[in-house]
């Protein structure tokens, strides 16, 4: 597979303000020893120091950093692969500017200069510097050789695919930000070379606005500042790097001991995704901006990586991957959002309500997680609308139904003072089954007329206790089971309104249960936890002295295994055995033989039962991945699945 991670660095060398000697070899030191990076970034001025103040008028100190620089670029031979961004003051036409520059294969192969001097408060960048705002397709002599000069420079690597535009510090403090227009030219990754200064507050500042550019532009931003030694007079600096994805904060770390280094490894394929994604995100043609051509490796070196490779690589950079990418892994940041999503589902079906006119809401409970979740989102919606009224049926097939569900689906009713009515299916599934010639025995596994027939029966009972009362039949069925597929054509496929179709699985759970640890009913939050530690079945065979038998991820795989491969599949679109390397990284505990069965298992059914998400009924959407027909998610019914399958088999 085509590998377009790269490993990005920010570096707060030691340093001592004004001696160039020194400074040049702790930034050469940092270079040649972490050759291994892509992109390795400096702080602002980092040459010669940033609170040089009127040095900056010293010929000698100027010249130093000029041969500085050719010194620095020259140990980039060291480190074939790396690109770094050095700050340094530079000399042209008979003004002064505070520049970025990058080198790499041992030259200096592109200058950018600041745009934004900030002259307030504590700076005073104007009194020294020119606004490199006007330069634009010029070169400057720099070591005796032509280098590309200005604002309208990118730094890319063909082969990588990585572009880098710049910031130098307040350029992002500025409404009209240059990495803004670079994006917009094709910079995938942003690096920003500054010296901050520390106050109070400004720390939560600086995260939030490089979060945000990051999240705006859709890209990797990598933010270093100076560090402690630049600490002069009346300021100090604490050396905050950031570095951030997509609007995600990857690594951050402050008042770090000197030399610091922090890396991460940025994901190109998904800044891609999001900018296609986003028809809105538009490239801009009236700008022109120059090519650099620069040596940016991606992580480990190899532009192609098989899934093992790829796997050694993560671990050993120890990449994050969350187990249950649709659940927050923070404890407080997982309870809101499992509120936030139950306050969207109930709004939407209060919604539904007013526009309807009809307040009579009726509905299905198994006993099990969906139904449950749905049964709160009435009880929640009854709030908004206290005109609802809430008509909750059990329909019990003895046999099949274990005394354990029964029990749940009766106290939890009664629990959130419903009306409840019993409907038991054992004899018109009987009726049904004999009429067809079937039999009303179940006759093992694969025997879906069996269990389809229990399904279709409970919403056709639904649909006419609905018709019967002016109601809407609410329904129960999760996002995971639309992606499989595991679902009754027009029986729990179909309702009038689904509440939980754009909720994944793993999110039920928790949000059941973040309920019940929040409703403030002991009695309430004892049959909720009943419930999600209850065994996930549809409860359409036998049971078995009383058990439950047909458990559903015993068939279908397990539910968190299954949201990870919908995740990365409709959040990225990623190359499934670029999946499976997350998945193997996430999951060391399983093989991956193991794994590429569980992929195989789920892409075949996540093709083949898309004709059923082709005609669902309507429901909120909650989060980035959906499977509407109407909304996210667009696919043909009878699509092949080959490709797909022919990549996992070959992983």
């Amino acid at each position: 597979m085509k590998n377009h991670m790269i490993k990005v660095g920010t570096a707060v060398p030691s340093m001592k303000v004004a001696d160039v000697s020194y400074n040049v070899e702790q930034i050469c030191n940092m270079i040649t020893e972490n050759r291994d990076c892509g992109v390795l970034v400096f702080p602002e001025l980092c040459i010669t120091g940033y609170t040089c103040a009127d040095l900056f008028g010293s010929e000698a100190l100027l010249d130093a950093a000029e041969k500085g620089l050719d010194k620095i670029a020259k140990a980039t031979l060291m480190a074939p692969g790396l690109t770094a961004a050095v700050g340094m003051p530079l000399r042209f036409e008979n003004s002064l500017y505070n520049c970025a520059c990058f080198v790499c294969g041992g030259a200096v192969i592109g200058i950018v200069p600041k745009i934004n001097l900030p002259t307030y408060s504590e700076f005073y960048e104007a009194r020294w510097f020119r606004s490199g705002r006007d330069i634009k397709d010029r070169t400057i002599l720099c070591n005796g050789a032509e280098v590309p000069f200005g604002c309208d420079l990118l730094i890319k690597d063909e082969k990588s695919g990585a572009v880098i535009g710049t910031d130098i510090c307040e350029d992002l403090w500025v409404p009209d930000k240059p990495s803004t227009h670079a994006c917009l030219a094709g910079a995938n990754i942003i690096v920003n070379l500054s010296a901050s200064d520390e106050v109070i507050g400004k720390q939560e500042y600086r995260r939030s606005m490089v979060s945000s550019q990051s999240a705006a532009c859709y890209c990797a931003y990598v933010y270093v500042s100076s560090g402690t030694d630049e600490s002069s007079t009346d300021l100090v600096f604490s050396g905050h790097c950031l570095i951030a994805e997509n609007g995600k904060m990857l690594k951050e770390s402050i008042y770090a001991d000197r030399p610091h280094l922090m890396t991460a490894v940025i994901d190109l394929d998904t800044i891609a995704y999001n900018r296609a994604h986003q028809n809105t995100y538009d490239s801009e043609t009236d700008r022109f901006y120059r090519i650099a051509e620069a040596h940016i490796q991606p992580l480990t070196g190899r532009s192609e990586m098989t899934v093992s490779q790829m796997k050694t690589a993560l671990q050993k950079e120890e990449y994050e991957i969350a187990k249950n990418p649709f659940v927050p892994g923070d404890d407080a940041e997982r309870g809101r959002r499992c509120q936030k999503i139950l306050q969207i589902q109930a709004n939407g079906l209060a919604t539904r309500v007013r526009a309807s006119h009809i307040h009579t809401l009726v509905i299905g409970i198994s006993g099990g997680l969906d139904s449950t979740l749905a049964l709160l989102v009435c009880h929640e919606a009854q709030k908004i609308e206290p005109e609802i009224r809430i008509i909750s049926y059990t329909l019990p097939n003895k046999g099949n139904t274990t005394s354990l569900t029964y029990h749940n689906a009766i106290s939890l009713m009664k629990a959130l003072d419903t009306e409840i009515r019993e409907v038991s299916i054992e004899k018109g599934v009987h009726d049904h089954l004999v009429a067809l010639g079937h039999g009303d025995a179940y006759k093992s596994e694969g025997d879906t007329t069996y269990e389809n027939a229990q399904a279709r029966m409970r919403t056709y009972i639904l649909m006419d206790a609905a018709n019967m009362e002016n109601g809407l039949v609410v329904g129960t069925g999760d996002l995971s089971e639309l992606a499989l597929g595991w679902c009754t054509y027009n029986g729990d496929h179909m309702s009038m309104y689904g509440v939980n179709g754009s909720v994944p699985k793993t999110l039920v759970q928790y949000i059941c249960r973040t309920y019940a640890e929040t409703c403030g009913n002991e009695k309430l939050k004892k049959i909720l936890l009943s419930i999600v530690d209850t065994p996930i079945s549809p409860e359409l065979t036998p049971s078995v002295n009383g058990a439950i038998a047909q458990k559903t991820e015993e068939k279908i795989g397990k539910y968190d295994l299954n949201d990870f491969f919908l995740f990365y599949t409709l959040r990225y679109g990623f190359d499934p055995q670029k999946i499976m390397a997350f998945a193997l990284t996430a999951y060391p505990e399983i093989t991956k033989a193991e794994m590429k069965e569980a992929e195989l298992r789920f892409c075949t059914r996540f093709f083949h039962q898309q004709f059923k998400r082709s005609c669902l009924p309507d429901g909120p959407k909650v989060g980035s991945v959906t499977l509407s027909p109407r909304g996210d998610w667009r696919m043909p019914s009878d699509a092949s699945a080959a490709l797909w399958l022919d990549l996992i088999r070959k992983a």
